[in-house]
C-alpha cells in the first residue's frame, strides 16, 4: 500500500496497484474470450439467453429475423400511432404504496414514472420501480395453475378449495389459515374481515421478510399503542440517523424524504442565508445515508443502542463522562430544538426506536419535524409473533388448510422457526405468487399471481394516502389477485377484482357523486383527503437503557441494495445494477472491514463458512472500506433455487442464518476460510481517471468564502481556446447539470436510462470483462483512510463534448455533432472500430461485443420503448440525452405553433431522480434552469483541462460539518 493516499480513490485494488489491476485497466479492448470455449460458461450464457434476461446471441449472428409490417385496414377510432398514454397506479413494497404514472404504447406498458400528485413520489421513483416493467414481461413468471406438480385449471382449484372451505365451515373455520404480507389495502382487509366473521375460528397471519417489525414493536414499547411516524426533513437542521438509511428504497417514504432533504441542501448552496442541514449517521454497514453524512460514526450495529442511550443521557443531564462526539452532537441538537430529527433504522431493535422517540420528544421535535398518525397497516400486529403462532399451530397439526397469498416463507422465514418442516404437515397447502418459487414447490396448489400492472387493488402510502391500483394490461399469464381468491372463499367466484375494489369504495362514498369521485381518483392516482390527520404526540415512556454489547463477532442482516428481499431476484436489470457501496453485480458477499479481514486472515474473493447460532452457510468475502470492525454484513435475495433462470444458483442464502430473535443483527458469529479465488463481477475500476481531479468538494462555509474553489485558475481552460471555429447554435443548445450536493448515488437514473433506451444486460461473465452496457454509470469515490473514508458519488453519462475527441477518429462519421450540440451515434454507419471509445477520456461509450439484445423471447418485446432502436452486434452506443424525448417535444411544440418552454423536455435520468440532482435544458435560454446552474460558481466540467468543453457539467459537492468534530 502506498504511504500517502490520493485525494480520491475508488478501490483497494487501485491503491495496491497490483499487476492484475494494472493489466485490466490498461488493456482497454482485450480479447477476453477464452472462457467461451469452456462448456460450463457457454451453458450458463445460453441459459440466461433463453430466460428473462434482455440478451441473446451466443452464436454472434447479426442477421435479424424477418419482420412483416401490416398497416391498419380499419384504424381504431381516436387512435394515433406513436402517441402514448399515461395511467396512474401505484406499486407496493412491504405493503406500502408509492404512486406511479405508467406509459402505455399500443396498449402495453413500457415505462414507469413517478406520480407528481402522490405525496410519496412527487414524480420520482427508485430503481426497483423502474425495473418492475421487466418483471411484468418476465417469461419465467408462473403461467399456469399447478396441482401437485402437474398443470391444472382455475376451475379445478375452485372446486377443491370450495370443498376444503365447506369442510372447515362445519367447524366455524377451525384449521383454516391465511398468510399474507403486510396489508394496507382497505378492500382486501375488508374482504378478510368478512371472511373471518363468517368463519370466526379461522385465523389471519401476516409476515414480511424485510418488514417493519422493530418499528411496530418500538411504537408499542414506547407508548403502549401502535402509531405511524412521519419525518419532515424539509424542516430539520440537524438529523441523527441511528442506523437508518432513510434515503434508500427499503424505508417507506424514502423518495419524499430524499426530495425534502436534498432540497434543503440545494437551497443552502444557492443562498448563504439558508441553513444547510447537518447529518450524523451512526452505522456499521456503509449505506446511502452514510455516504451523504457530514459525520459518519462508524460502529457495530449492536453498539448503536449504547450510542443512542449515551446521547439520551447527555441531553437529559450533561456529563463530563460523555465522549467528545456525544457531547458535540448533543450540543448541536440542543441548539436546534424543534428543528432536529432522531430516526432509528428498521433493522434496529425496539429499544433503539424507543430511545429515538424519547429524544425527539425531549427536544420538542414532536409535532414539528416528527409527526404521528394512525398506523398505515390495516391490521398493525407483531408479524414475527404472528408467524411464530402459525408455525406452532402447523407443528401441532391444528392447521388443515393454509393459503399463502403472495409471500415466500419457505425461502425467507427466520431460520430458527423451521417453517418448511412444519409447512409439510399441513393437509392442504395453497400458494399464490408471481413465480413458482420455493414455497410453491412445497404447495399442493400453486396459482399464478397478477403483476401490479395487471391488477385492480388499493393501498396506503407512508402517510396514509390511498391510491387505487388500476391495470395497464390484461394478465399476460392469466394471473389472479388476492381479491379474486378471497371472493372464491366467500362464494363469489365470478366477481372480478375491479368490481370488488369499486364496490368497496362505493360503500365508503355518497352515491350521488360516486362516479365523479371514482374517475377523479383513478385519474389522479390518489384519493383526495385520504391521508391520515396528524395525531396528538403519544406520551413516550422512559426508555430502559441497555448494557454494553458483547465484543464477539457481529453479523448484520440487510436487504440487498439491488434485489431487496429477494422478490426481485429474477430481474436482470437489477442483478446487473452496480450496488452503490461496492459496484458489485450479479452476487452477494460477506462484507468485512479491511482491518477485520486482516485479523481473520481473509481477503476479497476468499470463500468462508459462516456460523451463527448453530447454522452454517458459505459465501465469498468482500473487503469494504468504512465497514465496522468485528462485524460482518450479509444481504438477502440470493441463494435462490426456484426464482427463475436468471437468479437460480447465484450467491448464498443469508436467510438460512437469520433467527427471529436477532432479526436485524446479532453477536456470536464465526467464520472459517474455505478457499480463495471467487470471481466477482464489479464495475468499480472498469473505468479509471487516475491522477486526475474528477470530484470536487468543500464545506458550505469555505464555498461562501471562496466561491471559485471548484475552478482553480491553473486548471481552467477558456471556452474559446480551440483549434476549431466556435459553432453558433441558432435554435437550441442542449446541456445538462448534475448537482453532486444533492445526488445520493441511488442508481435510479441508471435503471431509468436502461428502461427508456432499450439497453441490454450482458451477464456476470461479460461484466467481469468490463463489457457492461449501461449508458449512465455512477462512480463511487473514497476520500480519507481505509478504515473510515468519506464516500462520494458522481453520475457519468456521455458528456456531449463540444470538442468531442470521439468524432475526430471515426473513419465512417458514425459519431457526429448535431446542429443543436448533441453528440450523436449513427448506428447504421458504425463498423465497430472502437476508435471513438479509445479516444474518449470519460469512457462512457459501450460496444456490443456480442448480440446482447434478445430477438427470440417474444414476451420481452413488450418491455421495449418503440421510440428507440434496439441495437445489434458490432455497434457503439452511448447516452443520447434522450434524443427521442427531445424530438417528440419539438414536434408537439410545432403542432401548437409555440416555442419550447423550459422544463418541457425531461430526460429519463432527470425525471426519475428523487433528489432532483439532474437538470437538462436549452443553454440558449438564459432563464432556463440549466443555464442558471451553469452560472453557479461551483459549476465545473469533468476533465476540463483536456479542453473537450463538455455539455454535461457538475455542481461541486458541499458539506456542513460540525466545527467541533471536523478533522484537520
Amino acid at each position: 500500500m502506498p504511504q500517502e493516499l490520493p485525494q480520491y480513490w475508488r478501490s483497494l485494488e487501485e491503491l495496491a496497484k497490483t499487476e492484475e489491476f494494472r493489466a485490466f485497466v490498461e488493456d482497454e479492448f482485450p480479447n477476453r474470450t477464452p472462457d467461451w470455449n469452456d462448456p460450463g460458461s457457454r451453458r450458463r450464457f445460453l441459459t440466461l439467453m433463453g430466460a428473462s434476461i434482455v440478451m441473446a446471441g451466443a452464436t454472434g449472428c447479426t442477421v435479424q429475423p424477418k419482420e412483416a409490417i401490416v398497416p391498419y385496414v380499419r384504424q381504431p377510432e381516436n387512435f394515433v400511432p406513436g402517441n402514448s398514454l399515461f395511467y396512474a397506479t401505484a406499486a407496493t413494497y412491504g405493503g406500502i404504496a408509492t404512486g406511479l404514472l405508467v406509459e402505455s404504447q399500443l396498449g402495453r406498458p413500457t415505462k414507469i414514472e413517478g406520480n407528481p400528485l402522490h405525496p410519496a413520489s412527487l414524480g420520482a421513483t427508485d430503481a426497483a420501480m423502474q425495473a418492475s416493467i421487466l418483471t411484468l414481461y418476465d417469461p419465467d413468471r408462473s403461467q399456469a395453475v399447478i396441482h401437485r406438480g402437474n398443470i391444472s385449471t382455475w376451475g379445478n382449484f375452485v372446486s377443491a378449495i370450495t370443498t376444503a372451505r365447506e369442510t372447515a365451515a362445519t367447524k366455524k373455520g377451525e384449521g383454516l389459515r391465511l398468510l399474507t404480507g403486510t396489508v394496507t389495502s382497505l378492500t382486501l382487509a375488508a374482504q378478510i374481515q368478512e371472511f373471518l366473521t363468517t368463519l370466526p375460528s379461522a385465523k389471519w397471519h401476516q409476515y414480511e421478510a424485510c418488514g417493519r417489525h422493530s418499528v411496530r414493536a418500538g411504537a408499542l414499547a414506547a407508548s403502549g399503542q401502535p402509531f405511524n411516524t412521519i419525518y419532515r426533513f424539509d424542516r430539520a437542521n440537524v438529523i441523527v440517523s441511528l442506523d437508518a438509511d432513510f434515503l434508500s428504497s427499503t424505508m417507506p417514504g424514502n423518495l419524499r424524504y430524499t426530495r425534502d432533504y436534498s432540497a434543503r441542501r440545494r437551497a443552502a448552496a444557492e443562498r448563504a442565508s439558508e441553513t444547510p442541514p447537518r447529518l450524523y449517521v451512526a452505522e456499521g454497514t456503509p449505506s446511502i445515508a452514510g455516504g451523504m453524512a457530514e459525520h459518519r460514526l462508524r460502529m457495530r450495529s449492536c453498539e448503536v443502542e449504547a450510542f443512542a442511550a449515551a446521547l439520551y443521557q447527555e441531553l437529559k443531564e450533561p456529563s463530563s463522562g460523555s465522549t467528545a462526539i456525544v457531547r458535540a452532537i448533543a450540543k448541536d441538537l440542543q441548539a436546534q430544538r424543534g428543528a432536529s430529527i432522531l430516526i432509528a433504522g428498521e433493522q434496529q431493535p425496539a429499544k433503539v426506536h424507543v430511545l429515538a422517540h424519547a429524544i425527539n420528544q425531549m427536544l420538542g421535535n414532536a409535532g414539528k419535524t416528527v409527526l404521528y398518525t394512525d398506523p398505515v397497516e390495516a391490521k398493525p400486529i407483531d408479524e414475527l409473533q404472528s408467524l411464530r403462532e402459525l408455525v406452532k399451530d402447523m407443528s401441532s397439526g391444528a392447521v388443515e388448510t393454509l393459503l399463502v397469498l403472495g409471500g415466500n416463507p419457505v425461502y425467507d422465514a427466520p431460520a430458527d422457526l423451521n417453517f418448511l418442516q412444519e409447512f409439510k404437515k399441513v393437509k392442504t397447502r395453497v400458494h399464490l405468487g408471481l413465480y413458482a418459487d420455493e414455497t410453491a414447490a412445497w404447495s399442493h396448489w400453486h396459482l399464478p399471481a397478477a403483476h401490479f400492472l395487471e391488477s385492480w387493488s388499493d393501498a396506503r402510502a407512508y402517510d396514509g394516502t390511498v391510491s387505487i391500483l388500476q391495470p395497464l394490461i390484461a394478465p399476460i399469464y392469466g394471473g389472479k389477485t388476492s381479491h379474486e381468491l378471497l371472493n372464491v372463499l366467500e362464494h363469489r367466484t365470478g366477481r372480478t377484482a375491479h368490481d370488488t375494489v369499486r364496490d368497496y369504495w362505493q360503500g365508503q362514498h355518497p352515491a350521488a357523486d360516486f362516479q365523479e369521485f371514482w374517475q377523479r381518483s383513478l385519474h389522479d392516482g390518489v384519493i383526495a383527503g385520504s391521508a391520515f390527520a396528524e395525531r396528538t404526540p403519544p406520551i413516550i415512556q422512559t426508555p430502559t437503557l441497555g448494557t454494553t454489547p458483547s465484543s464477539s463477532l457481529e453479523i448484520v442482516f440487510r436487504p440487498d441494495p439491488a434485489v431487496g428481499d429477494g422478490s426481485l431476484s429474477n430481474n436482470a436489470w437489477l442483478q446487473e445494477m452496480p450496488k452503490p457501496q461496492n459496484k458489485m453485480t450479479w452476487d452477494n458477499a460477506v462484507w468485512i472491514s479491511p482491518k477485520s479481514a486482516q485479523h481473520y486472515g481473509v481477503t476479497t474473493g476468499d470463500v468462508v463458512e459462516l456460523q451463527f447460532q448453530g447454522r452454517k452457510v458459505k459465501g465469498p468475502i468482500w473487503m469494504l472500506p468504512g465497514h465496522a470492525d468485528e462485524s460482518l454484513t450479509v444481504h438477502f435475495g440470493y441463494g435462490r433455487t426456484r426464482a427463475g433462470k436468471v437468479a437460480n444458483g447465484i450467491g448464498f442464502n443469508a436467510y438460512a442464518l437469520r433467527p427471529s430473535t436477532d432479526i436485524g443483527h446479532g453477536v456470536g458469529a464465526s467464520l472459517t476460510r474455505i478457499s480463495s479465488g471467487y470471481p466477482f463481477a464489479t464495475t468499480q475500476h472498469t473505468q479509471t481517471m487516475e491522477e486526475r481531479d474528477p470530484f470536487r468538494a468543500a464545506t458550505f462555509d469555505d464555498y461562501h468564502q471562496n466561491p471559485e474553489f471548484a475552478n482553480p485558475e491553473e486548471k481552467h481552460v477558456a471556452d474559446e481556446t480551440t483549434l476549431f471555429p466556435l459553432w453558433e447554435y441558432k435554435a437550441h443548445k442542449w446541456g445538462m447539470s448534475i448537482d453532486l450536493t444533492a445526488c445520493t448515488g441511488c442508481h435510479a437514473c441508471t435503471i431509468a436510462c436502461q428502461s427508456e433506451n432499450n439497453i441490454s444486460v450482458v451477464g456476470k461473465a461479460e461484466v467481469s470483462k468490463g463489457r457492461h452496457m449501461n449508458w449512465l454509470r455512477v462512480d463511487r469515490y473514497y476520500q480519507g483512510s481505509l478504515e473510515d473514508p468519506a464516500t462520494y458519488y458522481q453520475p457519468v453519462p456521455c458528456m456531449h463534448c463540444e470538442n468531442a475527441p470521439c468524432e475526430l477518429v471515426c473513419p465512417v462519421a458514425a459519431t457526429v455533432h448535431s446542429a443543436e450540440g448533441l453528440n450523436e451515434m449513427v448506428y447504421n454507419r458504425c463498423v465497430g472500430t472502437r476508435y471513438c471509445s479509445n479516444n474518449c477520456p470519460y469512457k462512457v461509450r459501450r460496444f456490443n461485443f456480442l448480440l446482447y439484445a434478445d430477438w427470440d423471447t417474444k414476451s420481452l418485446f413488450g418491455a421495449r420503448n418503440p421510440d428507440v432502436s434496439v441495437r445489434s452486434r458490432g455497434v457503439m452506443e452511448k447516452c443520447s440525452y434522450c434524443v427521442q424525448r427531445i424530438t417528440e417535444a419539438k414536434i408537439e411544440s410545432e403542432k401548437r405553433n409555440q416555442a419550447l418552454t423550459d422544463g418541457e423536455i425531461v430526460t429519463a435520468c432527470q425525471q426519475v431522480c428523487p433528489a432532483q440532482a439532474i437538470v437538462f435544458g436549452d443553454l440558449n435560454d438564459p432563464k432556463s434552469r440549466v443555464s442558471q446552474a451553469k452560472r453557479e460558481h461551483r459549476n465545473y466540467g469533468l476533465l476540463e483541462e483536456l479542453n473537450t468543453r463538455p455539455r454535461t457539467t457538475y455542481l461541486a459537492r458541499l458539506r456542513n460539518p460540525n466545527p467541533d468534530l471536523e478533522k484537520g
